[in-house]
């Protein structure tokens, strides 16, 4: 969509599309954030819950 297709919109219609973009930006914000602690979690070591033997 052009900036000048959004002077043929009303107010309304232009609510409406805020409201849908901002709600798709905070899933994608979300999506990402859930992507991002999957990629720290992969690259943490995986540690023994039990302690090493020193024997």
């Amino acid at each position: 969509m052009e900036t000048h297709d959004l002077e043929l919109i009303g107010d309304a219609e232009l609510v409406e599309e805020l409201s849908l973009l901002t709600t798709q930006i905070a899933r994608m914000r979300s999506r990402m954030v859930d992507i991002m602690t999957e990629l720290d979690r992969r690259r943490t070591p995986v540690t023994s819950s039990y302690p090493a033997n020193s024997w």
